[in-house]
């Protein structure tokens, strides 16, 4: 093998390598022991190239991350200058840094109502960690110490650690080798519209979901649920566009019995539905907590924020005698803060949110045709988040049998044409930088519609019937 600290890996070196030594998140054991993994060496705006040279167009944005695009020397030269001035200082207890103290007041700044107050941590699954044990805390410090358990939805993603994990629940997360967290947590009916009962009306379906809220809360009782955590579009759980009214009815709910309404925006956050955040300015709905990361330095170094309400400080703060013995070695990195700070500021000197809003009306316009295909059971989403669900049976909205793959073999199609796109379950999922153009998205829809034609052709062959 080649000398890694003499001479320059070859791409063939660089698989090995990873393939011998790095366990991936959601590693498959069997495919990766024989496939190993695609290398990425390069990234600039929306494209990346492998390390022997291929171009891809990233639809998926990293992982829903990548808002401003790669390659922005800006981004590295405020990362590089930071690291020279300060590359560390903790800010437990009562230490903070320049780029923290500021980056607190900016994000005070753009975000809705009174919500003032920030806790920065590594990353979305610590930030939804915080979160729900901050719901605790508070209600504790409200006299409330029963007030603990957390309310989330069937298909959510919150995040991999013991805590966010149990919070979430999405299918094919939960596996037999862990553990996860079950008393104290209760989930709801995912909100899709798409799969609601036969025969019932969108404004009916939002109607039950809201009265299965209500009667969750009577069996189990409001004094023991603390907080109702909502993504406000669910991200990997399938770009669930919830009905209109949904979440402003659900956290009316939460208001009349004293449950903390909890958004997670670590994917809509920072322009991906053309807003700094969606619960409040696309669904009405004022959060008490919002948990943040991804889009906050567009993925160019690791960073995630909880985000609260001055009412929330208050009652933590009454007295003065309490101690948040809650936080992480890189709370408030001075590196991490400075990459956010100029994040920001390029989003807002690019105008990049009113962009995303312009260009994510034509991606969905432009992608709203694959649904003619016969694989596609629905295109939806809002935005700069869309997914294409691929169904064996339109009429019944049946999927094929997982063995088929078909979601696997599509993003497959798609990155040997140059484009990625992300394959969850029966779903091909996309979310790309908040920069793309519509002359880029014109590309992923033409690649798209080729590629799940041609596997289309090839699930027939093989027996699989579509239709």
């Amino acid at each position: 093998m080649t000398d890694i600290l003499t001479n320059r890996p070859s791409p063939a070196d660089l698989r090995e390598m990873d393939r011998r030594h790095a366990l991936h998140p959601w590693t498959n054991f069997g495919s990766f022991e024989r496939e190993g993994a695609l290398v990425i060496s390069r990234g600039q705006g929306c494209d990346l190239w492998d390390a022997e040279g291929r171009q891809y167009l990233d639809a998926v944005g990293g992982l829903w991350c990548t808002n401003i695009g790669l390659g922005r020397r800006e981004m590295a030269q405020a990362i590089a200058e930071q690291a020279e001035r300060l590359a560390f200082s903790s800010t437990f207890v009562d230490m903070t840094n320049d780029p923290s103290a500021r980056l607190s007041a900016k994000l005070a700044e753009i975000a809705p109502g009174d919500l003032n107050r920030v806790h920065f941590t590594t990353g979305g699954s610590t930030a939804v960690d915080t979160a729900v044990r901050m719901v605790g805390y508070v209600q504790h410090a409200l006299g409330r110490p029963g007030k603990t358990g957390i309310v989330a939805r069937d298909h959510s993603y919150h995040g991999s650690t013991y805590l966010s994990q149990s919070v979430g629940k999405r299918p094919g997360d939960r596996v037999e080798e862990f553990r996860y967290k079950e008393d104290g947590i209760w989930h709801l009916t995912c909100p899709d519209p798409w799969r609601r009962p036969e025969g019932m009306t969108e404004a009916g379906f939002c109607d039950a979901l809201v009265a299965e809220f209500e009667a969750l809360i009577e069996r189990v009782g409001a004094d023991r649920i603390g907080g109702f955590i909502a993504e406000p579009i669910q991200a990997s759980g399938g770009v669930i566009v919830p009905p209109e009214t949904y979440l402003a009815r659900m956290v009316a709910v939460c208001r009349r019995h004293d449950i903390l309404f909890v958004a997670d925006e670590v994917v809509t956050g920072f322009g991906r539905l053309g807003h700094w955040f969606a619960a409040e300015a696309c669904f009405g709905a004022m959060p008490d907590i919002i948990c943040t990361a991804k889009g906050l330095t567009s993925g160019y170094v690791p960073l995630g924020a909880v985000i609260f309400s001055d009412r929330i400080w208050q009652a933590m703060a009454a007295g003065g005698h309490r101690w948040f013995t809650s936080g992480l070695t890189y709370s408030g990195h001075p590196v991490a803060a400075a990459a956010a700070l100029k994040n920001i500021e390029i989003i807002e000197r690019e105008d990049l949110l009113a962009q995303a809003a312009r260009v994510g009306r034509y991606f969905q316009d432009r992608l709203a045709g694959l649904a003619d295909l016969p694989l596609v059971g629905q295109v939806r989403g809002q935005g700069l988040m869309l997914c294409v669900e691929n169904v064996g049976d339109k009429a019944t909205r049946a999927p094929l049998p997982d063995e088929a793959g078909e979601s696997k073999r599509i993003s497959d199609a798609c990155e040997a044409m140059g484009l990625l796109v992300r394959p969850i379950g029966h779903l091909n999922v996309m979310s790309p930088p908040l920069v793309i153009t519509e002359a880029q998205v014109d590309r992923v829809a033409e690649v798209l519609d080729r590629a799940i034609r041609q596997v289309t052709d090839d699930l027939v062959r093989e027996g699989y019937r579509i239709g």
